[in-house]
């Protein structure tokens, strides 16, 4: 498997584009004040010594010996050894909604990127229990299977959006019932559903398939997206902003529905927050999920990795090296001889 060791300092190639732009714009320049001396072809002939091409040729060595320094500066490694390693961990499903009332703006800057923001949060503080991802609307989809992958879990979440489900609505009675089928049948007793989502269900029978849940093995958090003011929909066609409306004509609003998302987290023997407690919740839910019973798993990681910076080091210093030993004259052995026609 291959990795940086300190990816955060591949950044630095910002630095190339740059470079690269102050030269065209030093050459050009260097030309201008040339010229205000006499034509450039005379200069040109006052000048025979100095060569037409070490400019670019020494400053295009500078650039390599930078992106090889760069590289061996982020430290490339290979992992050399995997080994199976034994965890004992829970499994969580977070189902995240995604259906158009998400949308609403009674928190800042909207419902749907307060849930996501929360959620990246969430999965850096479940580090270590193995978590599946379900986005749901009018249906619920499994975006992810239970894995340990967290920087994937990342990836799904800050993708997630209305357009991603057909039908709108807010169906919590399927995002249960695809998670339940989501965990393997013989865990019993290690799983947990974190529902993030405002509330506004659509179907009825849910209380009663929590309760199921529950008898099944698997506890239901919830975590409540919005206020109890509401605030209307914003619905985007066509390059312009309105909201949405009933079928009288009159402006929707969704409000978060506490009352309910406490009734089914109370009946599936979990616990409801507020998003706004944020770092509260985390907490809450770590503690929590320390104290189910942990199940046993194996897992193959790479122990050990072997780096190869000095590589990159080398080349950057070789041409460095060569860099310097070049001089901005024509070389004798090549004069009178044209190498570019």
């Amino acid at each position: 498997m291959f990795r940086f060791e300190h990816s955060v300092y591949l950044y630095a190639f910002i630095l190339i584009p740059i470079l690269i732009g102050l030269f065209f714009w030093m050459w050009a320049a260097r030309r201008r004040a040339l010229e205000k001396f006499g034509d450039h072809h005379l200069l040109q002939q006052l000048m025979p010594e100095v060569s037409r091409y070490k400019h670019t040729l020494k400053f295009v060595l500078l650039m390599l010996s930078l992106v090889f320094l760069v590289v061996g500066w982020a430290n490339p490694q290979w992992g050399s050894k995997k080994e199976k390693v034994k965890l004992k961990s829970a499994d969580v499903i977070i189902a995240l909604d995604v259906s158009n009332s998400m949308l609403a703006q009674d928190i800042r800057p909207n419902r749907l990127e307060r849930a996501r923001q929360f959620t990246l949060q969430l999965i850096d503080g479940l580090k270590g229990e193995r978590i599946g991802l379900i986005i749901f609307a009018g249906n619920a989809y499994l975006q992810m299977p239970l894995t340990a992958d967290y920087a994937a879990a990342q990836l799904f979440v800050k993708s997630a959006n209305p357009d991603l489900v057909p039908v709108q609505g807010t169906a919590i009675t399927d995002a249960i019932d695809l998670a339940e089928r989501s965990f393997e049948e013989d865990n019993k007793h290690h799983k947990a559903l974190i529902l993030i989502t405002d509330g506004e269900n659509h179907e009825p029978g849910m209380m009663e398939r929590a309760e199921a849940a529950r008898d099944n093995g698997l506890q239901i958090f919830a975590v409540g997206v919005g206020t109890a003011a509401g605030a209307s929909i914003p619905i985007y066609a066509g390059g312009r902003s309105t909201f949405k409306k009933d079928e009288s004509g009159n402006t929707v609003y969704s409000k978060l529905n506490e009352e309910m998302l406490e009734g089914l987290t109370k009946a599936g023997n979990g616990s409801y927050y507020n998003i706004t407690a944020n770092d509260k919740i985390i907490t809450a839910f770590r503690n929590r999920i320390d104290q189910m019973d942990k199940k046993e798993q194996e897992q193959k990681s790479f122990s050990e990795y072997e780096s190869y910076f000095q590589i990159f080091i080398g080349f950057a210093l070789l041409f460095l090296i060569i860099e310097f030993f070049i001089s901005y004259r024509k070389n004798k052995l090549l004069k009178g001889k044209d190498l570019f026609s």
